[in-house]
């Protein structure tokens, strides 16, 4: 029988003992289908964190502030993203509305990738192309299995058209709530004490209609604590409040989780039951539940077996998907 099961993504195991069943989670459901990006303060505020650069650079030992952090975030959104690509781009640079795009990184790139900052540090901060530009990214994701957008966001300084991002998140919200762009989370994360934290707090406390909360935000007092802080953030936004749904092939509710899914789930099914459907974040993952095994009732009744050596255990790596 063991040849014939299906295991479905984002499950690694299903067994079933009489009427209850087992199920391992590969990795948390909540991110299936994720796509991420980074971007990154590029404006002038930010030129004394990347150190100095050009004659000035050798000169001195250059002290990068910014570097390590952007190492170690991007090793972070990796393994979060679905295919282990983020996208990475300077923001509010040149006049300060313009992007200079970093590309795709994933963890292995980022290791010893190099975070000089943007060629043209921004005369202002202007947020509303960030947005745009990862709209525009996530429609091309979508066909090719984009489900959920996250968007982490970076800036040490005030932003230049809070009422601009306001107006435009309100437009991306009905289009999410109409089902034509998938759900997004934009993580907003401020550093340093130059930040105003009662803009973030316009942006990111507003609600919409269908859709609940898209921002969160922080900050972070030093550079140093920056990528630390976004993990947190990321982690609190695509799990603590997704919980879960268990159904039956008629749609009857098994289990209910609330808050954060354990690693197993355990459940009760009718003995005709043949398969189930776990409900996260709007998503759904429909798992043909395994027939049970006949040695696994009737041990008595075989004839005896010569011994042998038991199998290794299989190797599950769970530690970078689940908190």
């Amino acid at each position: 029988m063991a040849g014939h099961e299906v295991i479905v993504r984002p499950f690694s195991d299903v067994h079933r003992m009489g009427n209850k069943v087992v199920a391992t989670l590969l990795h948390d459901p909540t991110v299936e289908g994720l796509d991420v990006a980074l971007y990154m303060d590029g404006s002038a505020s930010m030129e004394d964190e990347y150190g100095p650069r050009g004659v000035l650079a050798k000169l001195a030992p250059v002290k990068n502030l910014v570097e390590p952090q952007m190492r170690w975030m991007l090793e972070y959104l990796a393994s979060k993203d679905r295919d282990g690509n983020v996208r990475v781009a300077y923001w509010a640079t040149g006049d300060g509305s313009q992007l200079e795009e970093v590309g795709s990184l994933s963890a292995a790139q980022a290791k010893d990738f190099r975070f000089p900052g943007p060629r043209f540090y921004g005369k202002a901060t202007v947020m509303l192309p960030v947005l745009r530009d990862f709209v525009a990214h996530m429609k091309q994701q979508v066909p090719q299995g984009a489900r959920r957008g996250l968007a982490v966001i970076i800036t040490d300084s005030q932003l230049s058209d809070g009422n601009d991002v306001r107006a435009y998140a309100t437009q991306v919200a009905k289009e999410i709530a109409a089902g034509r762009l998938p759900r997004m989370s934009f993580v907003f994360v401020g550093v340093g004490d130059q930040v105003d934290e009662e803009q973030m707090e316009e942006i990111s406390h507003e609600t919409y209609p269908g859709v609940g909360h898209l921002w969160c935000h922080r900050i972070a007092d030093r550079m140093e604590e920056m990528a630390e802080l976004v993990a947190v953030l990321v982690d609190e936004t695509m799990t603590v409040a997704a919980g879960g749904t268990v159904y039956d092939e008629q749609g009857k509710v098994l289990k209910a989780y609330e808050g954060r899914l354990p690693a197993v789930l355990e459940f009760e099914v009718p003995a005709t039951c043949k398969a189930f459907t776990l409900e996260v974040a709007g998503q759904r993952f429909t798992q043909p539940i395994p027939e049970e095994h006949e040695d696994e009732d009737h041990h008595d009744e075989e004839e005896p077996q010569p011994a042998r050596a038991p199998a290794p255990a299989p190797s599950r790596k769970h530690g970078g998907h689940r908190h």
